[in-house]
């Protein structure tokens, strides 16, 4: 195990919220449909460009399996904790990354829902850093959760007397 500043890099504690695989699934399916229907307009007005019927039976095999592999799976893997002096985080779905924010690096926390987000009661909690990896993101937080974390990061921000570089 890697260790900064006595912070262990280590699994974190919380999973995700249990609605999170279903809001994933939900924007697989999405994702999944608009290709289809592009390629549906592209046959019926594409001049003459057809595709095949097993390309269109694999097509739908695929969209179902990553349905409902992908967010079985990242619910698995996708943790996040908060300590006094950290934020871990831990997500992936072909590569697993785990990451760990020291509080005195912490610039700025946001937080933010898109669409299927709203409609499943999730958020998306940012916490962006003075470092070259980019920002730790935990995807799928109750948005009660989500909004509490954030007040309470952004208390431990503004309470540590570093400069965030």
């Amino acid at each position: 195990m890697a260790e900064t500043s006595g912070v262990t890099l280590r699994e974190p504690a919380n999973r995700v919220s249990p609605r999170a695989p279903v809001a994933w699934a939900a924007w697989a399916v999405l994702r999944f449909l608009v290709v289809a229907i592009a390629a549906a307009v592209v046959s019926t007005w594409g001049g003459g460009f057809t595709i095949p019927t097993w390309v269109r039976a694999a097509y739908l095999v695929l969209a179902l399996v990553y349905s409902v592999a992908m967010p079985a799976y990242r619910y698995q893997v996708h943790r996040w904790e908060t300590t006094e002096t950290a934020v871990y985080t831990q997500r992936g779905w072909i590569t697993r990354e785990r990451r760990i924010a020291p509080m005195s690096r912490v610039q700025t926390v946001d937080f933010d829902q898109n669409l299927i987000d709203r409609f499943f009661g999730l958020a998306r909690v940012t916490v962006t850093t003075a470092s070259a990896a980019g920002p730790l993101k935990i995807d799928g937080l109750d948005r009660d959760t989500a909004e509490t974390l954030v007040q309470e990061l952004t208390r431990r921000t503004e309470a540590d007397p570093g400069d965030a570089t």
